[in-house]
């Protein structure tokens, strides 16, 4: 069994080779560019939202106050009129990247300890890399993507979007667990 104290030096590095990775994968690559798409008349609909001035949140329209009204005749209606959607509404103004890619790196940090947690108690110090990969890739694994499933099971967002987040995940949890193998306690 190999402590959380031993394990430091490689839940930070694991974090930064992840984060870079995601760096890459967000940066330099195409390959999220299509998650989101476009609305149709956006000017328009912008237009239109502003009076409303939705504080930050995340909103689905319509949306019933309890069971019983969910299975009532008029909320019905309401989901067969429409539009039915999930908004998750920001605050205005310029996005802060800073804030973003702080919390980013402290979850990955978090996915880190969880990873070096399940790994050190079911590894001795002097574990083989290919072992050491497999603990802590798989549960870092499940850490960064299994839960986006939820989105698209429940909110159907894109199963491609979920897809590409979810190898991303696979690329974050196969770069931290190789720096859990080189750096593992002997």
């Amino acid at each position: 069994m190999v402590g959380l104290g031993m394990l430091w030096l490689p839940i930070l590095l694991s974090a930064v080779a992840a984060f870079l990775a995601s760096c890459v994968i967000h940066m330099a690559l195409p390959w999220h560019n299509n998650d989101y798409r476009k609305a149709p008349n956006e000017d328009e609909l912008m237009d239109a939202m502003r009076p409303f001035a939705i504080p930050p949140g995340d909103y689905s329209v319509p949306r019933a106050s309890s069971m019983k009204e969910m299975g009532s005749p008029g909320f019905a209606a309401k989901m067969k009129k429409g539009p039915v959607f999930m908004l998750t509404m920001l605050p205005n103004g310029p996005v802060s990247m800073v804030k973003s890619l702080v919390l980013w790196f402290v979850y990955m940090v978090v996915v880190g300890i969880f990873a070096a947690y399940v790994s050190g108690r079911a590894l001795p110090a002097g574990a083989e890399f290919r072992q050491v990969f497999r603990f802590t890739g798989t549960t870092a694994f499940i850490g960064y993507s299994l839960a986006l499933w939820q989105m698209t099971i429940w909110y159907n967002r894109s199963w491609a979007a979920t897809l590409r987040s979810t190898i991303d995940g696979l690329v974050y949890a196969l770069a931290g667990a190789a720096v859990f193998g080189w750096l593992w306690p002997g």
